[in-house]
């Protein structure tokens, strides 16, 4: 997937503009970016602030570790189980 060229922050200060009543359309052609682009940010990021964004980002790197750490553990729990079927 592309990388977008706004940073996160930018999008939130974005998605703020309509707040303050100017048009999509507007906002879609002072950014460069296109209404579906701006719909699918506001679907993601719609009544977040810079704080809470930040919240998520390290919440979801934290679940990632998680789910790295299961799944060393799963793979792990296979390798001890095959080998005691293979002593029996």
């Amino acid at each position: 997937m592309k990388k977008s060229k706004f940073s996160e922050s930018q999008i939130i200060k974005i998605l703020s503009a309509q707040e303050t009543g100017q048009s999509v359309s507007d906002i879609c052609r002072e950014y460069g970016i296109s209404q579906g682009t701006f719909y699918s940010w506001k679907s993601k990021y719609s009544g977040m602030e810079a704080s809470q964004l930040k919240q998520m980002k390290d919440m979801e790197r934290e679940l990632a570790q998680y789910k790295k750490i299961v799944a060393e553990q799963t793979l792990q729990i296979t390798i001890l189980k095959d080998v005691i079927e293979k002593k029996l």
